[in-house]
């Protein structure tokens, strides 16, 4: 007889019949290849912004042993940062679906008694509460900030860094233990044998008859992802972007003509005068070993200008393709300052006035790379305002804000 009592701590209250060790497995064995691929992802942005360099450069200032793994930022390949972030954010759009049926199928698991058989039973579900609400939180906070809209206090860096840590630890620990026992039910399944070893004790012992197989269940979970996957991943691609109808960056490009390709922030966002950027009261002020110098936007342009091909990649997960922009090589701006040879690091203000990244750090070997510029043109036009006008940087691999635009101060040597 069924037990009446409607409780969540009743066996009696899970009746799905698709929840079962094959159905959890199978979604456990994704999310382990898929949350792998997403923290090792997530460090390489985090060393992308290069953090040991400066403070300006560290939203986590109180990291401690975690950057443990931190190095320089290469240039090479120019497309790096554009793929290794693009890939972080469309992956972990992509399982979304999957990780919700992941928690949906080992939901009874939170609610069995006695909460704790055993000291490794008790960490287990410790790992287990630390995996659901740090799963959760991850994902969550991700989704907002691709988004630009996000909702909760604090900053992004050191809620989505820190949380990432404490998440995968758990992760790790919870695979550890369920990974022999789930790669043994998948093995089973493909064999075709009885479904047997309980996983979690999940499945429901008086089940309701089943409306949908455990396999058409996966299938919608799949279908879900690759929806996701398909209105998301079109915003890093020229001709695709057009589908990524759940991107902010996604649809048409803001604009025509050599300018017209995807921005950030606009100029008025980022407090932008025009008393301040136009051509005859702008100046670049560049410090260094010899001392302090000032260029205007017509003196820069009678130096030699060189030309590189680069994208602009954000943190968002958004990216252009590549764009050709022309201005002074940061090296030469180096040596017009008593940096000759082997530039040094650099680091930049823009005339933005409010908002995060007024101010960024470039390493040594970002600023020596020949393509690293001080652009003044792109695709053969000056830039527009919200393009940066009337200078930006652009550096090859680097995330976008680090790209600083508006540029009003440069300062090279020891930061």
């Amino acid at each position: 007889m069924r037990d009446t009592l409607r409780l969540p701590t009743s066996p009696g209250f899970w009746r799905s019949p698709l929840r079962g060790p094959r159905f959890t497995s199978v979604l456990g064995l994704v999310l382990l290849a898929g949350i792998t691929v997403l923290f090792v992802t997530g460090l390489l942005s985090y060393a992308a912004y290069n953090p040991n360099l400066a403070s300006v450069n560290d939203k986590t200032p109180d990291k401690g042993l975690l950057g443990f793994y931190l190095f320089s930022w290469p240039t090479d390949p120019h497309w790096l940062y554009r793929l290794t972030q693009g890939v972080h954010v469309t992956l972990g759009v992509t399982l979304i679906p999957v990780l919700l049926a992941k928690l949906w199928s080992v939901l009874p698991k939170l609610f069995a008694l006695p909460p704790v058989r055993s000291l490794t039973h008790g960490l287990e579900r410790l790992s287990l509460l630390l995996l659901v609400g740090g799963g959760l939180f991850e994902f969550a906070t991700g989704v907002l900030n691709v988004q630009l809209d996000y909702l909760f206090p604090g900053s992004f860096y050191p809620l989505h860094f820190y949380g990432a840590w404490v998440f995968f630890a758990a992760f790790l620990a919870h695979a550890a233990l369920k990974m022999p026992m789930a790669l043994r039910n998948v093995r089973r399944m493909r064999e075709g044998a009885p479904e047997a070893g309980e996983l979690g004790g999940s499945k429901a012992p008086e089940p309701d008859p089943p409306s949908v197989s455990r396999r058409g269940a996966l299938g919608f979970v799949g279908a879900g992802s690759l929806l996701l996957f398909a209105t998301t991943v079109g915003r890093s691609f020229d001709g695709l972007r057009g589908t990524a109808l759940l991107a902010p960056h996604g649809g048409a490009e803001p604009g025509t003509g050599p300018n017209g390709f995807q921005i950030n922030k606009t100029a008025a966002y980022a407090g932008i005068r025009a008393a301040e950027s136009g051509a005859d009261a702008w100046r670049l002020v560049l410090t260094g070993r010899t001392g302090t110098i000032r260029l205007s936007r017509t003196e820069l342009e009678q130096l030699s200008l060189h030309s590189a091909e680069l994208p602009i990649a954000c943190v968002e997960g958004w990216s252009t393709s590549d764009q050709r922009w022309r201005g002074v090589r940061l090296r030469d701006l180096a040596a017009l300052v008593g940096h000759d040879g082997e530039p040094p690091d650099v680091f930049v203000e823009s005339l933005q006035s409010h908002g995060a990244f007024r101010h960024a750090a470039l390493r040594a070997n970002q600023v020596a790379d020949p393509r690293s510029l001080l652009a003044l043109y792109v695709n053969d036009a000056p830039l527009t305002p919200d393009h940066g006008y009337p200078a930006r940087v652009i550096v090859p691999a680097a995330p976008g804000v680090l790209n600083t635009k508006w540029v009003a101060r440069m300062t090279f040597g020891r930061l």
